[in-house]
Formats: C-alpha cells, sequence, structure tokens
C-alpha cells in the first residue's frame, strides 16, 4: 500500500490557526458554507452571530436561533471546539490513529468523553458514497479481525474456551468482507456476521456486499473461497486465483485488498487492541476513510464539515 500522502498540521501550526474559539468558528463558517452561512430555518443569508454564544447565529428574516454545526459531530457537544479540533488534528496525524486512553491524556477530558470523541469522528467516516463506485476490475476478500483465545488456567473453568481459536475460516473472530477497485484504488469493507442460521460468509452475503458498491458487467477476482461460485450465475465476470499454488497469474491475484487488510489488522491490534463486533464497523469504516483520502490535502477539512448518518 502507498504511504499516506495528505498534508497535516504540525502542532505550531495548529496553535496560529486555532488559538480561539472565534477563530475556529470563522475557519469552520468559511469551509463548510463557503462563507455564505445560511438560516437553517429559511434559508435566509441575513443572519448575525450571537454575542453571548459564538457557536449560534440569529436570522434577522424568521428571528430564529441556529447553530452552523447542526448534523455534524459538534452538534450539541459541550466540549470545547479547541479540544475537537485538537483530537481531530491527532487522530489524523497518526497514520493508525489513536486510543481513547492517549486522547485523555493528550486534551485533559475523561476517558468516557475521550471514547465518545472518537466514536463520533468515527461516524463521520461513515459519509461515504459508494452506490456504483467500482464497475471496472475489482477484487473481493475476506479477512477475520479478534485476539487470541485465552491461555488456559490450570483449576479456572472460566477461562477454558470449548472450541480454541482456529485460523482462517473456522475462527471464532469477527469476519470482514472487502472490495477494491484496482482503477480507482478505492476500498470498501464491511462487517459479515453469521446469518439467522448460523452460516458465515454464504455466497447471498458476499454477493449482496458486492452488488452494494460494484456495477454489472464488472471484473471480480477473488480467491477459491467455494462461496464465490456464485459469481458465474451474475452478471460479473468471476476470475479466480488459487492461492494453495500461487499468489498471481497474468494480473489475476487479489494483493490490493490483502494489503488493505495488513494495515486495517496493524492499527487494530497495534493502537486499539482489542475491538468488539459491536463497534467493529466503526473502526473498518475509519480505515476504509484514511485509505480511500490518502492522497487528499483536505482530509481534515473534509472530516470536520461531513454531516453525520443517522
Amino acid at each position: 500500500m502507498k504511504e499516506l500522502k495528505h498534508k497535516v498540521m504540525n502542532f505550531i501550526e495548529f496553535q496560529d490557526r486555532f488559538s480561539t474559539e472565534e477563530k475556529i468558528i470563522s475557519y469552520y463558517v468559511t469551509k463548510r458554507y463557503n462563507d455564505k452561512c445560511i438560516c437553517n430555518h429559511c434559508g435566509s443569508e441575513k443572519v448575525y452571530q450571537r454575542s453571548n454564544n459564538l457557536k449560534m447565529f440569529q436570522c434577522a428574516n424568521c428571528r430564529n436561533d441556529f447553530s452552523v454545526f447542526t448534523g455534524t459531530i459538534f452538534e450539541n457537544s459541550s466540549t470545547d471546539l479547541r479540544k475537537w479540533f485538537y483530537a481531530i488534528h491527532l487522530f489524523l496525524n497518526g497514520k493508525k490513529g489513536i486510543s481513547g486512553l492517549q486522547l485523555q491524556r493528550e486534551i485533559k477530558v475523561t476517558y468516557k468523553t475521550a471514547w465518545r470523541m472518537l466514536k463520533q469522528i468515527r461516524s463521520a467516516m461513515n459519509n461515504q458514497d459508494f452506490k456504483d463506485t467500482f464497475n471496472t476490475i475489482v477484487e473481493i476478500d475476506e479477512t477475520y479481525v479478534g485476539g487470541k483465545p485465552r491461555k488456559r488456567n490450570k483449576g479456572n473453568k472460566d477461562s477454558d474456551r470449548e472450541n480454541p481459536n482456529k485460523r482462517g475460516r473456522g475462527t471464532h473472530k469477527t469476519p470482514i468482507v472487502g472490495v477494491i477497485d484496482r482503477e480507482n484504488k478505492v476500498a470498501y469493507a464491511k462487517v459479515a456476521m453469521p446469518n439467522k442460521e448460523g452460516k458465515k460468509l454464504s455466497g447471498k452475503q458476499l454477493l449482496s456486499i458486492l452488488n452494494e458498491v460494484t456495477k454489472k458487467g464488472a471484473t471480480v477476482i477473488t480467491d477459491e473461497f467455494r462461496s464465490y461460485n456464485i459469481l458465474i450465475k451474475t452478471d460479473f465476470i468471476h476470475l479466480s486465483v488459487d492461492h494453495t499454488k500461487e499468489f498471481s497469474n497474468n494480473g489475476i491475484h487479489t494483493n490490493n485488498i490483502e494489503s488493505f487488510w495488513a494495515t486495517l489488522k496493524r492499527g487494530v491490534y497495534g493502537i486499539y487492541h482489542s475491538v468488539s463486533p459491536q463497534h467493529m464497523q466503526s473502526y473498518v469504516d475509519e480505515f476504509c476513510f484514511r485509505y480511500n483520502n490518502r492522497n487528499n490535502d483536505n482530509m481534515f477539512e473534509l472530516l470536520i464539515t461531513q454531516t453525520i448518518v443517522k
């Protein structure tokens, strides 16, 4: 995978640009509203900033108050905007993110606040529309994320596992399916928990995820996992590589998506250490966002102005 190339601020630049809340709000209005703040109620441009609360504006037309942060991660937050912006700065500067405990130490908040801030930041990263984005040659693969089984403590039955964690598709870890478009260099990944019958990564489940982002007629490259045989009955052109014999055969390989998996796992294991299946999708969204915007010089601006998907 290519090195992240987006431009990041150093601490001195950050301090100069965002030294006060007033500067932050002015910067935010410029980036989100293009210097033309509009009333959320009537659409009028005749608005002015409240002197007693810089986050709030009042419309001269309908006389209603409104916040410029409506629909974003900053809405209804009592946390200082300087801490919010610095948290995002630290989050993006770390190629694999930042833990809640480290953020707690850096910005002097409680762990609960730090965890919620990171959760909100990841929710903004989820606002990406991938419909029909993948339309040429795509790779699809699955991986499993989770910790190793606990070691058995003699005489402690609570720590025993009846079924030790196996490698590969027999594991108890969380399954994730990923798709990468080779031409656009865009990644999409989704947690794929077992269906109602307890079946893991069925052909229908894999096809459903592929259909979410890929146009009909695209060339789909997979490994020899039998669930991908369902692609033969679709409009996709299906090519596969047998990893028991080779990793690549005349351009038929899944090296790009496997490289993405390596980065995802290094981030989860190295920074976050352990992620529950309940929250795994938000972490997957984080690494997709990082990958898809790795060459974007305006990643900071993109993230702070993102609308949260509810």
